[in-house]
């Protein structure tokens, strides 16, 4: 796969899924607007890469997005890719303890943050762009403690395919839903620095090929879907999960 001079947009690019995917299309000819609310990460993440540059993007704001879009249109004439892959997650717990706040944030950053990629990049791209978005096999396979986070990436799914419907035949829409990696992600929905030996054997112990899943698992997948060889594919969710949800 290989994406010479095409021009992409990370979001949540500072950290995780999303530094692995910035990294992934650089190392493969793209240029890169890495994004994220840590301004100060996206930068460091930009300075190693060949031709990257950076972008502080709240993606629960929608200014923001115009801004981005007109810097794109300004900086490298317009947009092929856009990799939506902000997300964050609330505290493990019982849905009825987790305050209000958090239930709207989950809206907020995991799926009407795609809602304004879609809205506000699009007129930029060209026929044969493409928009891959980070959902989770949360979203189709939920467990306990993470309901309104699912749900949020459950509602992104949908948003993909009907989306996909919506564009098509010029622009692709697809998503990947990730099964759990030692991210960020666990930081905040546990409070802990580091996983446990037991909790990640219990996250392990229903995942067929014995491992959760790594940054750069999640990065080939994405760049597969926004690849040619992916051509015909649209309103796709692929599951990099290691076969969690087989049964």
């Amino acid at each position: 796969m290989r994406f010479d001079g095409k021009r992409v947009i990370v979001t949540g690019g500072a950290s995780g899924f999303g530094r692995a995917i910035s990294e992934g299309f650089a190392e493969r000819g793209a240029r890169v607007m890495v994004t994220d609310i840590d301004a100060e990460g996206a930068a460091t993440v930009a300075k190693g890469l060949e031709g990257a540059e950076s972008f502080r993007l709240d993606v629960t704001e929608e200014a923001p997005h115009v801004e981005l879009a007109q810097l794109m249109v300004d900086t490298w004439g317009g947009i092929d890719i856009v990799a939506a892959n902000a997300g964050f997650a609330h505290r493990m717990g019982s849905t009825s303890d987790i305050p209000t706040e958090e239930f709207d944030l989950m809206w907020a950053v995991n799926t009407r943050s795609v809602y304004f990629a879609a809205k506000h990049f699009t007129p930029y791209m060209p026929p044969g762009s493409t928009i891959v978005s980070t959902a989770s096999i949360g979203g189709k396979r939920p467990r306990p403690g993470l309901t309104p986070y699912n749900t949020s990436k459950a509602a992104t799914i949908m948003l993909t395919r009907g989306l996909a419907e919506e564009f098509a035949p010029d622009i692709r829409i697809n998503c990947v839903a990730p099964v759990a990696s030692e991210t960020r992600f666990f930081e905040r929905a546990t409070g802990l620095d580091t996983m446990t030996d037991e909790m990640r054997a219990g996250v392990v112990e229903g995942i067929p090929m014995g491992r959760m899943s790594d940054p750069v698992d999640v990065a080939n997948a994405v760049m597969y879907l926004a690849s040619d060889e992916a051509g015909f594919l649209t309103g796709v969710c692929l599951d990099v999960d290691g076969g969690r949800s087989i049964s």
